[in-house]
């Protein structure tokens, strides 16, 4: 661990306890996409891994507090999604399966909550986990919950991104490229600045495959 993931990893531990402390559930939403960002995007290894799992923690006390909390949910969910992501193999199914149940209980709640992301999520885990009988992986669900994101957030950056991913997992690159602009062309967020710059990352890692991709198609 090199000193910049050192000092990362300890501004997360001293900012994560704070969340206790917010006195509104749009606190603990703002707090939980902050903490996310940094851990997602500007740490890696073993710094990454503890930074997951005390996010994990804060993201579960938050949702016990606050069961009826739609937005709460969904962050509770992306979380754990990411760090099963980040996880990798058999070890990751687990908070796969828990961040699918935590998105699936905030749709219950509001299905429009945080403009759609139950679905966007919800739709990227289904067709990154396996199929049966080792997971739950389903391409028609997948493509059923990324479109209805995009219908309820058609500029949105990650409803275009993670539709473009799947379509570029699909080697549909055409129209891959298609949502990739579009995630590009995204409103800047809010407040979210950490967030927008990683994504932005990985949507121009992506563009330069998918056209990489369609020149080798054409020659």
């Amino acid at each position: 661990m090199n000193m910049r993931q050192l000092k990362k990893l300890i501004f997360l531990a001293l900012l994560l306890p704070a969340l206790s402390f917010a006195d509104t559930t749009d606190e603990i939403v703002s707090g939980l996409q902050a903490n996310w960002a940094i851990a997602n995007y500007e740490l890696t290894g073993d710094a990454q891994i503890k930074a997951y799992e005390s996010l994990i923690d804060q993201a579960n006390a938050a949702a016990a507090d606050h069961p009826g909390s739609a937005e709460i949910l969904v962050w509770n969910g992306i979380i754990k999604s990411a760090f099963a992501g980040v996880k990798g193999g058999l070890g990751a199914l687990g908070y796969a399966k828990e961040a699918k149940k935590a998105l699936e209980q905030s749709l219950e709640i509001d299905d429009k909550a945080l403009d759609g992301s139950a679905y966007a999520s919800l739709g990227t885990l289904y067709f990154k986990v396996p199929g049966w009988p080792v997971g739950f992986g389903n391409d028609k669900k997948a493509v059923q919950f990324l479109t209805k994101a995009l219908e309820l957030n058609p500029d949105g950056i990650d409803s275009n991104y993670f539709y473009a991913d799947y379509l570029r997992e699909k080697k549909e690159f055409e129209a891959a490229e298609k949502y990739l602009l579009k995630a590009q062309n995204a409103a800047p967020r809010p407040n979210r600045p950490v967030a927008d710059s990683g994504r932005r990352q990985e949507i121009s890692l992506a563009l330069a495959e998918v056209r990489e991709k369609l020149q080798r198609r054409s020659s």
